[in-house]
């Protein structure tokens, strides 16, 4: 059984450790989970992660509570099934998602994940926007195949997310190159409230454009949503799209802070990515990685920035996998193992 310590990051090195064990079938053994929080060990949203990667690939589960700090997971055979989650809390979709995301693909017929309640915008996670609009499309390259389709928005503190998640079969990942991101094309958003007067959508959706102008950009598209949901919330996701990739960025409101400064905020981040010339935003350098370990062949990307959750991702896949990240200014470069259905 491969032993995985959780004390140098947060969830991500759960979520990155059952998934790659479901597909390769080896058993794993996770300790000091999110030691270094400071509410340690498992939350909802992570207890529910596990529990319906479980359901899905037949695994045997210890330690798995809210709280605890180590859990074993033992998988079985990834069978495709109609699976319904449940998010007590206002854990993040997007993140429950990442667990299952992987395993699903290597089924052998569509996944279909109902998740009820959780987040579709919450802190620490991408929103589900970034998720349909940038992961989503550069996987795609690969073969990935997922669509996510949201029935009701759900905000911190009381989430109360419906979301349908589809993930369809593919018989092995294709390797990518993506080093160079090409002009920018367009830049598109979503700009959305819940329970809260209209012109705070409007006011995100300005001060993200008026941003973006003053930096060159003409061809801009911000759509703006007000939603209900079981409590009022905010956010708003911008992306790039370029010739051979897309950039995103996202940010979500909190009290005290003007509508204006978190439009102002996302779009910062966007142009920071933009002007990176990588190909691969800071986001996405972290959440690739999985998939190229497992892709058949030698990928190659450029990304933003080595963050630390990009750093702990590659030390936790290497020592699953037993491969051997390459790395060279912003650059990674690694041979996959061609995981097949």
């Amino acid at each position: 059984m491969i032993t995985i310590d959780g004390s140098e990051g947060g969830g991500q090195i759960l979520r990155t450790s059952i998934g790659l064990a479901a597909i390769v079938k080896k058993p794993i053994r996770v300790i000091n989970i999110r030691k270094a929080r400071s509410n340690p060990g498992l939350r909802a949203q992570h207890l529910e992660g596990i529990l319906t990667l479980a359901k899905l690939c037949n695994a045997k589960v210890r330690g798995a509570k809210l709280g605890s700090m180590w859990i074993e997971f033992i998988p079985g055979e990834i069978e495709a099934k109609e699976i319904e989650a449940r998010i007590s809390t206002a854990g993040s979709v997007a993140l429950l998602f990442q667990s299952i995301q992987l395993a699903g693909c290597f089924a052998n017929d569509t996944v279909i994940i109902r998740v009820k309640g959780g987040a579709t915008a919450g802190k620490w996670a991408p929103t589900i926007d970034y998720v349909k609009n940038v992961f989503l499309p550069i996987v795609s390259k690969m073969g990935y195949s997922a669509e996510i389709t949201v029935l009701r928005e759900g905000f911190y503190p009381k989430g109360g997310a419906e979301v349908v998640i589809k993930i369809h079969p593919v018989d092995k990942l294709k390797p990518i190159k993506l080093v160079e991101r090409g002009n920018v094309l367009e830049i598109r958003g979503r700009s959305v409230v819940a329970n809260l007067p209209s012109h705070i959508v409007e006011r995100q959706a300005r001060a993200a454009r008026k941003y973006l102008e003053k930096k060159g950009f003409r061809n801009i598209t911000i759509t703006e949503n007000v939603v209900k949901a079981i409590c009022p919330g905010t956010c708003i996701t911008l992306y790039a799209i370029c010739e051979k990739t897309v950039l995103g960025s996202d940010n979500i409101g909190e009290r005290g802070i003007p509508a204006e400064r978190v439009g102002e905020v996302a779009a910062e981040e966007l142009f920071r990515s933009i002007s990176s010339g990588a190909a691969l935003d800071k986001h996405m350098s972290d959440q690739i990685l999985p998939f190229l370990a497992i892709a058949s062949g030698r990928s190659k990307v450029r990304i933003q920035e080595f963050t630390k959750h990009c750093v702990t991702n590659i030390k936790t896949i290497e020592k699953i996998l037993g491969i051997k990240f390459r790395r060279e200014n912003n650059i990674i470069e690694v041979d996959g193992i061609g995981v097949s259905r």
